[in-house]
């Protein structure tokens, strides 16, 4: 099942599911994952690294079943590459720090927030609430929201 088991054993505080999204680039099913429908306020991170990669606030409801961003919080958070499988050339979206697959770009987002959608997978994130942003040292993350959020 797992193509490189010494690798598998690092990062075994990832459940399996997480693992093949996040080293073997698997894709988790539209509307059956964690966090396509969660609109709740606060940070997407890496489930590997812990690297804050996208905000609430530039999360929308893209209508794909799957958690979709207009931008991550850095650009230097994440890094792209070509994606020829399934018989499609798309565009990878990997987290710089862990090399993680998160999922792919699209150029179909809000057109009012730079016409890119971030599809993301659930299983290659993490979530932490804006109220336990402190508690996770993302306290720099707390301007993004409002005083009733945290």
């Amino acid at each position: 099942m797992f193509h490189d088991p010494q690798r598998r054993q690092e990062l075994s505080h990832l459940t399996d599911h997480q693992y093949l999204a996040t080293q073997e680039g698997g894709t988790e099913p539209a509307f059956d994952n964690e966090y396509w429908d969660n609109d709740e306020p606060g940070i997407y991170v890496d489930v590997v690294s812990h690297t804050p990669l996208f905000a609430s606030t530039d999360k929308y409801d893209s209508g794909t079943g799957w958690p979709s961003f207009t931008r991550p919080l850095s650009r230097d958070a994440v890094r792209f590459s070509f994606d020829t499988s399934h018989g499609m050339t798309r565009s990878e979206v990997v987290a710089t720090e862990s090399g993680s697959h998160l999922g792919h770009v699209f150029g179909d987002g809000p057109t009012e927030a730079g016409g890119e959608r971030y599809c993301m997978n659930s299983a290659s994130l993490l979530f932490v609430s804006a109220d336990n942003l402190d508690a996770y040292g993302l306290a720099e993350y707390a301007s993004l929201f409002s005083e009733d959020d945290l």
